[in-house]
């Protein structure tokens, strides 16, 4: 629990530094390929390579490629059309797409993870009702992506650790996770990125180098090692810890004037579809137990 605590709360602040000092300045995919890169320095020399199953090593190439690399260009590409508010708010719905995966995986059909969708949606209009665009909608599908495949990439490394036991250290198989990323990270830089658009400030490197230190590198190995830990349930409300506590921090420092009644009339929509999917994943437990 405690590892998963501490991440929740760099992500908060993670969160509104991406908006107020990348977004808009620096290019998204170089952003995201600059943490990736400065995540794998870190533990790319900490990885064996000869003690460890190829099965293991190939599924964790696809977990870095999902929960970091799909994952995080949607989310950088989000932030253009979408303030920091609303993203950490449509990042409430992550929990919902792990019951999905988890319901898949077990070949469950969930009839409530749709109508929390739905409900969903309603929350995301509310929140921009005065002006619904089509980049709006764009940015929404687009953070819900980047929820399925962060989701996925937990639920996977879950399963696979539980698959494939080791007395190595979890940091000593992780540094896959980081090759996985850049083989998503790297070549979309290379097709859609923009050099005009690199850092061009002080502050901009220094909130680069933070991003790709703290929550790339000690942030997902730590997430992904506490998710080991705890139960499903815990791992789906932990998900959404970062959430009050980065509207908060963004609200109070840097949106200041942002309309609070939608926002949290919508949030409160958004978060009682989370509610929802919980409740018909605990209707659906006996059912599972007899099965």
């Amino acid at each position: 629990m405690g590892y998963l605590i501490i991440v929740a709360l760099i992500q908060a602040f993670s969160f509104s530094l991406i908006g107020e000092y990348l977004a808009g300045h620096v290019d998204s995919y170089f952003a995201v390929l600059a943490r990736v890169l400065l995540a794998g320095l870190v533990f790319l020399p900490l990885t064996r390579w000869r003690q460890v199953e190829p099965r293991f090593m190939r599924s964790m190439l696809l977990i870095g490629a999902l929960q970091y690399g799909i994952t995080y260009v949607c989310l950088y590409l989000s932030f253009r059309v979408l303030t920091v508010p609303e993203v950490l708010l449509f990042t409430i719905l992550t929990p919902l797409h792990v019951t999905l995966i988890e319901d898949a995986l077990n070949r469950r059909f969930n009839a409530w993870a749709l109508v929390a969708a739905l409900v969903a949606v309603a929350g995301a209009a509310v929140i921009r009702f005065d002006s619904i665009s089509g980049e709006f909608f764009i940015g929404f599908l687009l953070l819900q992506l980047a929820n399925f495949t962060y989701a996925a990439g937990q639920v996977l490394y879950r399963h696979l650790v539980a698959r494939h036991p080791s007395d190595l250290p979890h940091y000593a198989r992780f540094g896959y996770f980081y090759l996985g990323a850049l083989l998503v990270v790297l070549p979309a830089f290379l097709l859609f990125g923009n050099t005009q658009h690199l850092p061009s400030t002080d502050v901009q490197w220094l909130v680069l180098l933070f991003l790709g230190l703290c929550p790339t590198a000690l942030g997902l190995y730590w997430w992904n090692k506490g998710a080991c830990l705890v139960s499903g349930g815990t791992l789906a409300v932990m998900n959404n810890l970062h959430v009050p506590v980065g509207l908060l921090l963004n609200l109070l420092i840097w949106n200041q004037h942002e309309p609070l009644g939608r926002l949290f009339i919508g949030g409160g929509i958004i978060l009682a579809s989370v509610w929802l999917s919980r409740l018909g994943g605990r209707a659906q437990a006996p059912l599972a137990g007899k099965a």
